[in-house]
């Protein structure tokens, strides 16, 4: 049975660290791995962590220190993970059903699958059931990194090996590490992943990205990240997926989600 360690980054979180957990305590995998690692919270989320790290029984483990932002405490998690396969879940989402790592394991029964992805959706902070967007990763190809486009990040399983063997998050990215580690796993390095048709975790809206400023920002270090892998691009290609966004809330109906 394949070894799955999750890793959740956290800074004063305590507002929605809670669900993270349960929701990590809520999965039917046995052969699973909990790391949580703490920038050094100045709120009760070190509390949290430590009221609930008797209920993973040995599997849940924990560091709490200054760190140099959010991809230097991702990499502090995935060097400190014992397991075969590796995904970070943050600390204001959740996995919204108990099969989720159990349908993960179950992909990476296939020698040729490296890594795997769905989808998630983004639900508003107060109303956890009440859906805002839809992130579907079904339609991604590599092709489409050009223009702006990635698969759900937070759905990312990988194996560890690949990190060791491929790198880890450049934190010269302030806001698009994730975007840059997927260009070179999945369109330099032509890593095998597979698509699961299912959400994994509901999202908070809300977050880094979604101010004007740092969106500018983080198309800029797209652009960049792009570049730095040899994929030709420039900010109209990346408008285009904004206009592609809109089309899709404007127009697209969701039926038959699998939530």
């Amino acid at each position: 049975m394949i070894r799955i360690s999750i890793i959740t980054v956290t800074y004063n979180s305590a507002a929605t660290l809670r669900d993270t957990i349960e929701s990590v305590l809520l999965q039917d995998y046995d052969n699973l791995e909990y790391i949580v690692v703490d920038g050094g919270s100045r709120d009760e989320t070190v509390d949290i962590i430590r009221a609930n790290e008797s209920r993973f029984g040995g599997r849940m483990r924990w560091i709490s220190e200054p760190d140099k932002g959010l991809y230097d405490a991702m990499n502090k998690g995935i060097m400190m993970a014992t397991g075969d396969v590796v995904a970070v879940l943050n600390s204001d989402d959740f996995y919204h059903r108990g099969d989720v790592i159990s349908r993960v394991a179950a992909a990476f029964d296939d020698a040729n699958v490296e890594a795997v992805y769905g989808d998630l959706v983004f639900v508003s902070p107060d109303n956890l059931h009440k859906l805002t967007r839809y992130y579907s990763s079904k339609a991604f190809r590599p092709s489409l990194f050009r223009f702006g486009f990635m698969p759900a990040h937070p759905t990312f399983f990988a194996y560890k090996r690949l990190f060791e063997q491929f790198g880890y998050y450049d934190t010269s990215f302030g806001i698009a590490a994730d975007f840059e580690l997927l260009v070179r796993f999945m369109y330099i390095r032509k890593i095998r992943t597979r698509y699961l048709p299912f959400v994994f975790m509901k999202m908070r809206s809300g977050g880094i990205s979604t101010t004007m400023r740092n969106k500018l920002k983080m198309n800029r270090e797209i652009i960049r990240a792009c570049r730095k892998n040899g994929i030709s691009t420039n900010c109209f290609f990346i408008i285009y997926k904004y206009i592609v966004k809109i089309f899709d809330l404007l127009f697209r109906k969701r039926s038959g989600i699998d939530l």
